[in-house]
């Protein structure tokens, strides 16, 4: 799999026990807070809470261009388990 088919299977994935809403940063090192999302075929319609400095609110990123996502609540380790994720052995 291509690492844009690994964030898309993420969103896809994502656990009703971590809240939608973190940092996606792209590959163009742009960092995107986000509030909740919507997937699709090759994109990603990401939700902000705030307006942007050009007044977006929305913003659809293609999953092959996210480099990184920062989740900004305290949560467990094991609620990613359900992403695939596991402690080392």
């Amino acid at each position: 799999m291509t690492a844009g088919e690994y964030w898309r299977s993420l969103f896809e994935n994502w656990p009703s026990s971590v809240p939608r809403r973190g940092l996606l940063i792209t590959t163009f090192n742009e960092s995107i807070p986000f509030v909740n999302y919507l997937i699709s075929g090759g994109i990603v319609l990401l939700d902000r809470d705030k307006p942007d400095s050009m007044g977006a609110r929305k913003v659809m990123v293609a999953y092959d261009a996210i480099a990184a996502i920062k989740i900004t609540d305290v949560i467990e380790l094991a609620n990613f388990q359900a992403l695939g994720f596991q402690p080392p052995m």
